[in-house]
């Protein structure tokens, strides 16, 4: 399956963020879906059926991303879900899930930290998808 043939949706209230990741996306043959709140993202993944999705942790709500991520692994366990966060850079704490026991209710497959490189989150959607993106 080619890049051109794969969905990607993304969820933030970045409008600027994800009017760039689509671009570039879309440039690298995904087709792309945008969404700009949790509610808008679960709306989107209903009708879309994308094969990853990219969501940023705080949105509307500072866990948004997080319920986001819960509501869509419950619907598809096999989605495989970016979580971007700005949370180190805005408060000077690191975050991750490290562990098994943060792995289990936080339901993201790769965490990045934003500011992101596009590379970066190319070679996870790669790493994820099994392809090339």
């Amino acid at each position: 399956m080619t890049a051109a043939t794969r969905t990607i949706l993304l969820v933030d209230d970045d409008v600027d963020l994800t009017t760039q990741l689509q671009v570039l996306l879309e440039a690298a043959g995904f087709t792309v879906a945008v969404a700009h709140s949790e509610r808008e993202g679960g709306q989107v993944l209903a009708e879309v059926d994308p094969d990853l999705v990219v969501v940023d942790l705080m949105m509307e709500e500072n866990d948004s991303g997080f319920t986001f991520c819960h509501h869509a692994k419950a619907q598809r366990p096999d989605l495989p879900v970016i979580l971007l966060t700005a949370v180190t850079s805005e408060t000077g704490i690191a975050f991750d899930a490290a562990t098994e026991e943060e792995r289990s209710w936080i339901k993201a497959d790769a965490f990045l930290d934003k500011p992101v490189r596009f590379e970066r989150l190319q070679a996870e959607i790669t790493r994820l998808l099994g392809a090339p993106a």
